[in-house]
């Protein structure tokens, strides 16, 4: 019996594995990993500093007992390097082939990389994955000074996690305000004075260019002449999903891996989810929606076609000095912003041209409006222009 192949050990791999054990037991289960596989929790790696845990305490489980727990072959520090969408086979990096019953993409998304230049951008962290983590937090035991290049929500998470935790942080930020391309004007600014209450420089509406070496340390140039000394530099400017195999296998590619909401790629019997792919047209590389993919995939791939729901699901930006939630309108959907301060924090409603809520951003004391709010814009799916 051919097996599935899952590629990918991140939370959409693992989580497909473990739905698709919900319903079958029997169908052998291949799961291969470009690293050592180990399970953990990618958001915690945000927060752990100023909790007090070490890159080891965020590790969950091992790849051996993961491949226990799903009764599947857990191959780990092994490449992918082509899939074949007609016979249904995965290439090995060593030479070796897999036929599937069913492909599995869990490939993830990568830092964007902003093209820096100077003889120190080798040296930028660009943390994605667990073990790259743990190679920051190395150099942040002989550090005092961290620039952070970008603004949006990991670049706040971490400056937010590191500023108390004892460094000098600043973040360089195109836009004029952190989460400028979530979060309307008031909620912005809001978010800014907060962290810039724990010490953090925001330096704002200007591009990093360029890191150069210095006497041991970083010196990080921007677009406006403004130099910034750092012991470590750390780029966090989006991420850009991973569409190499499917694009090489004649897989439609859009902003992510396209699929159908069964998360059905053009190729029959290959199925995409988690950050690397685009389910009807959305691009949502977070938490909850990857749990309501792997749910519906792991009922498809045991026989029982199951389309993925998005019900809503806001964003929970982890900043605690500055809590923040959001629902984010369609960028089709014409209306406008309605903001209003209360006391401990903001409260920003996005209405239609026809006065409908399609969005809303909460911050601080606000946030514990989510849940009726929630009730009254539609769901993902249903949240775009005609």
């Amino acid at each position: 019996m051919d097996p599935i192949v899952i590629v990918g050990t991140g939370l959409a791999g693992y989580t497909t594995a473990r739905e698709f054990r919900r319903h079958d037991n029997e169908t052998p289960l291949v799961i291969v990993s470009a690293d050592d596989g180990t399970s953990y929790s990618k958001p915690m790696l945000s927060t752990a500093m100023a909790r007090g845990k070490s890159p080891a305490d965020l590790a969950q489980a091992s790849a051996t007992e993961m491949a226990a727990q799903y009764q599947a072959d857990v191959r780990t520090h092994t490449r992918v390097t082509a899939i074949d969408g007609q016979q249904r086979t995965v290439a090995l990096a060593d030479g070796s082939e897999l036929r599937a019953a069913a492909i599995v993409l869990a490939v993830g998304a990568e830092q964007m990389d902003p093209g820096l230049g100077g003889d120190g951008a080798d040296d930028v962290f660009a943390v994605n994955d667990l073990s790259t983590y743990s190679a920051l937090r190395g150099e942040l035991t002989h550090a005092e000074r961290v620039v952070i290049i970008g603004g949006g929500l990991i670049g706040c998470e971490f400056a937010n996690d590191w500023a108390r935790s004892g460094y000098h942080v600043t973040i360089i930020e195109p836009q004029q305000r952190p989460l400028g391309r979530m979060l309307p004007e008031l909620a912005g600014n809001t978010l800014a004075a907060a962290l810039q209450s724990e010490g953090i420089t925001l330096a704002t509406g200007r591009f990093a260019e360029r890191v150069e070496r210095a006497d041991g340390a970083f010196i990080v140039h921007d677009d406006q002449g403004t130099t910034y000394p750092a012991d470590v530099v750390v780029r966090a400017i989006g991420l850009q999903p991973r569409t190499e195999l499917a694009r090489a296998a004649g897989i439609e590619v859009g902003r992510g891996i396209a699929t159908d909401r069964h998360l059905q790629t053009g190729a029959a019997g290959i199925y995409a989810l988690g950050d690397c792919a685009e389910v009807d047209g959305l691009v949502l590389p977070f938490i909850m929606p990857i749990n309501q993919c792997a749910r519906a995939l792991g009922a498809t791939l045991a026989g029982t076609p199951t389309a993925v729901e998005y019900p809503v699901m806001p964003v929970i930006v982890k900043t605690a000095s500055c809590p923040v939630q959001l629902y984010s309108p369609s960028p089709s959907i014409a209306g406008e912003w309605q903001e209003e301060a209360l006391k401990g924090g903001t409260r920003s409603l996005f209405h239609d041209t026809e006065g409908r809520l399609r969005g809303f951003a909460l911050t601080g004391s606000a946030v514990r409006e989510k849940g009726e709010l929630a009730k009254a814009v539609p769901g993902y799916f249903d949240n775009r222009s005609p």
